[in-house]
Order: structure tokens, then C-alpha cells, then sequence
């Protein structure tokens, strides 16, 4: 299984799509900042299947914990969850620190086949 996180954005939707098409099992995961449940109905009409899919904010390690713990069948991660806008990324650039440095990525060591 291959997690997408930030699966519901532009560019990570469109990674679902191709990866599915592949023959991928997917695992999307976003909190719904940039996006919204739409584009995971506009996936199901595409691909002709349902998408798994987990709304998580990457900053808690408890559900992150636990999503690990729920499917242990994740080999690969594709990390594309993140904020975007140049102008606040100016102002208030913690928040971007934050999603791009001590969010999930670092926390997660695969597991050893």
C-alpha cells in the first residue's frame, strides 16, 4: 500500500489516479485544508472504486500513530500535504516550518519486510 498524503490536492490526486491505475493499492490522507470531499467523489468516478481515505491533520502523532497501527500494509509514503500560498508563507512562516519539517515524514520508519 502506498500513503499519498495531501492525496485530495491537485497534484496528489492526480498521483492517486495514475498509482491506482498501475495496480497500486492507495491510502489517501488529508486534513481538508486545501481541499474538500469532492474531489474524492470526482476520484471514485474515475478510478470506479471508492479510494481509501483518512481526514488527519499530519501535526498529531496519535492518529498518525494509530493510522500506522490500523494498516500495516503501508510500504511507501508520497508526501505532498502542504500549505501553498507565497504571501502567508511570508507572514506566518511556522506554520509552513511546521507541515514541512516536523510533520509525519520524520516520524515514520518503514517497516522491515
Amino acid at each position: 500500500m502506498i500513503l499519498v498524503t495531501g492525496g485530495l490536492g491537485y497534484i496528489g490526486s492526480h498521483t492517486v489516479v495514475a498509482l491506482i491505475k498501475k495496480g497500486y493499492k492507495v491510502l489517501i490522507v488529508d486534513d481538508l485544508s486545501n481541499s474538500s470531499l469532492s474531489v474524492l467523489e470526482r476520484l471514485k468516478q474515475i478510478i470506479a472504486e471508492q479510494p481509501l481515505f483518512e481526514q488527519i491533520d499530519l501535526n498529531d502523532k496519535k492518529k498518525i500513530k494509530q493510522l500506522f497501527i490500523s494498516y500495516p500494509s503501508i510500504r511507501g509514503i508520497i508526501h505532498f500535504a502542504a500549505f501553498k500560498a507565497v504571501g502567508e508563507s511570508v507572514n506566518n512562516p511556522l506554520k509552513y516550518y511546521r507541515i514541512r519539517r516536523k510533520a509525519f515524514c520524520p516520524r515514520y520508519r518503514p517497516p522491515t519486510p
